[in-house]
């Protein structure tokens, strides 16, 4: 049998029972549907994470106090003897090599009062490089003053947000805010900056680490961040951060841990998210392929006279085997073809409807969906198929 006869015989059989075959459509679209739906939701879900954490750069160590082990922290209430990182901590590693910023930081919530306005909001002690290392920007007058960290002046920096609420439309540099119970002069106003993870670094005040460490009553840094050259790899700046401190600490009570490990802890995690959405929507797909398989089973059953005709006029085993896969494939393709049409359909509805619910749907996904619609026609066609290509012609054409 040629292949053009086969597949017009495959088409026809196709069409001829037309609600049959659309309902059989219907399961492998919704199938395939809820898979691109679902992995497109992951997927952009994974984009948005990783973007929130790349937009301060990929060059950063973090290094807080205490070492972090596999047994767990210590119980609440036991005095700690880690030692905490200090401010002369900070200005050593900011002399080694390839380091390009230092930013220690301590942060904390308190009242903030300006203009006859009250509020609360988050107030950061950081260092003179914090714009180097996080890749912000001022809009009006400077960021802090490289002043020595034990000497720093009482300035403060205003996230765009806070600036707003306390000073409106008005000229905040020069003026006086009071953070807590001590008093600073506003020096500059910082570019917005947006939400990280849900913390909205515009709705802040940005002040002297040491300054921070009195308003807070810290000993010591909380955390510090340091940004590297491009090109130097991350092992070569932890180990020389890894050897100062151990020196000057006596051992290692501190924990290093760079952007691109959680960058890759944080990829690793979201891909299973993503795998585990789409698996779900493939279950849909299951159910598609048992609707499949079923109306096979029906068709070989109500063409019995006809695949014995075939055989007696001389039809292979292996030509009735294609007849029928053909089919199920015809259809699983169809079906395949609908649910990515309604799939990127609803993922574009979904985007314009929630604009700020990220959905991001890669070639790659669309490929897979398309091989996967035929692989399950193609599975699921196989039983019928062989069942119809081992009857006998004799009892075949006696079905008659």
């Amino acid at each position: 049998m040629k292949l053009v006869d086969s597949s017009r015989l495959a088409l026809r059989a196709v069409t001829a029972q037309k609600l049959r075959s659309f309902l059989t459509l219907l399961g492998i679209a919704v199938g395939i549907a809820s898979v691109i739906l679902l992995t497109s939701i992951g997927e952009g879900i994974h984009r948005f994470v990783l973007a929130e954490f790349t937009q301060f750069g990929t060059n950063i160590v973090n290094i807080s106090p205490g070492k972090v082990k596999t047994s767990g922290p210590a119980p609440s209430g036991i005095p700690s003897s880690v030692r905490p990182l200090t401010l002369e901590d900070t200005a050593q590693i900011a002399r080694l090599p390839n380091v390009t910023g230092v930013s220690p930081t301590v942060w904390g919530n308190t009242e903030v009062g300006a203009n006859g306005r009250l509020r609360r909001s988050t107030v950061n002690g950081v260092g003179a490089d914090m714009l180097d290392v996080y890749r912000m920007k001022v809009r009006s007058g400077q960021f802090l003053p490289p002043d020595a960290l034990e000497n720093a002046r009482a300035f403060v920096v205003l996230g765009a947000k806070l600036k707003t609420e306390l000073f409106g439309s008005e000229n905040p540099l020069g003026q006086r805010i009071r953070l807590g119970n001590a008093q600073f002069r506003v020096i500059g106003v910082l570019e917005p900056k947006g939400q990280f993870l849900g913390i909205d670094l515009d709705d802040a005040a940005y002040i002297p680490v040491a300054r921070a460490m009195e308003l807070f009553n810290r000993e010591g840094m909380m955390k510090i961040d340091v940004a590297y050259r491009e090109g130097v790899s991350a092992s070569s700046v932890v180990g020389s951060i890894t050897r100062l401190l151990v020196a000057r600490h006596g051992r290692e009570d501190f924990t290093l841990v760079t952007q691109e490990d959680m960058l890759r802890t944080l990829s690793n995690i979201l891909d299973i998210l993503t795998m585990a959405v789409g698996a779900l929507g493939g279950i849909s797909l299951l159910v598609g392929a048992v609707g499949i398989a079923t109306i096979m089973t029906i068709s070989v059953a109500e063409r019995t006279s006809e695949i014995g005709l075939l055989v007696a006029l001389g039809a292979t085993q292996r030509s009735i085997l294609g007849l029928f896969l053909g089919e199920a494939v015809a259809l699983s393709a169809l079906g395949g073809l609908a649910g990515l049409v309604l799939g990127l359909g609803l993922a574009e509805i979904i985007h314009l409807a929630l604009p700020a619910l990220p959905v991001h749907t890669p070639l790659s996904f669309v490929a897979l969906a398309l091989a996967m619609s035929v692989l399950i026609g193609l599975l699921a066609g196989v039983l019928p198929a062989r069942g119809a290509a081992r009857l006998d012609p004799v009892e075949a054409l006696r079905a008659q």
